[in-house]
Order: C-alpha cells, then sequence, then structure tokens
C-alpha cells in the first residue's frame, strides 16, 4: 500500500506564497507520476497539477498556470507545488495522489492522502 502525506497548509492572505509537500511511502517512489487535487465543501473535487516519474513533466490547470509550480525530489520521496500570487478562490482542502501505474499523463489515481487545508483571505 502506497501512503502519502501532506503538509504546508495555512492561513494566508491574498498575494501570498505557500508551498505544499507530500511526502511518499511504502513502494519506490522513482517510478510514478503524482498529482495535486483540491477540494472545497459543496463542490467536486478538482485537479490542479501533475508530475512524472522523471520530473520533467508537468499539467497544470489553466486557473493556476503562472502562479503554481510542481515538482518533486525522488531522493527525498516528496513533491512539492509551490503556490505564489494567492486568491481567495485558491482555498481549499489540497490533496496528493499517485496512481497504480507510471504511465504519463495518468488515466486515474488510485492512492491519496489525508489532505492540507489552504485558506486565503482577501
Amino acid at each position: 500500500q502506497v501512503q502519502l502525506r501532506e503538509s504546508g497548509g495555512g492561513w494566508v492572505q491574498a498575494g501570498d506564497s505557500l508551498r505544499l509537500s507530500c511526502v511518499a511511502s511504502g513502494r519506490t517512489f522513482r517510478g510514478y507520476p503524482v498529482g495535486w487535487f483540491r477540494q472545497t465543501p459543496g463542490k467536486e473535487r478538482e485537479f490542479v497539477a501533475a508530475v512524472s516519474w522523471s520530473g520533467n513533466s508537468t499539467h497544470y490547470r489553466d486557473s493556476v498556470k503562472g502562479r503554481f509550480t510542481i515538482s518533486r525530489d525522488n531522493a527525498k520521496t516528496t513533491v512539492y507545488l509551490q503556490m505564489d500570487k494567492l486568491d481567495p478562490e485558491d482555498t481549499a482542502v489540497y490533496y496528493c495522489a499517485a496512481p497504480f501505474s507510471n504511465r504519463f499523463p495518468p488515466l486515474r489515481y488510485d492512492y491519496w492522502g489525508q489532505g492540507t487545508q489552504v485558506t486565503v483571505s482577501s
């Protein structure tokens, strides 16, 4: 069983920055992609960003392009989400996730962390 744990969330003002971390354990971190998702009460979980196993390929939803950066450090089994110029619309619980397959882009995600809260005030 792959285990993922997020950290780095907090309460910030619009325009501030946060860096989220996702630490993986349970299997070799090298070899599978990782994605970030977010969810607010009453809304469906939405895709934010994903990074391939090598770190060379990334995908972002349009609303975060130019503001968020996903990266990974396989030696530390950690994926990061650097969030700059945060907006109140970014307020959500952020989750990291991984698929069974190492193909990229993933067709689905199978392993999920518990989430970390990000709150952005105006």
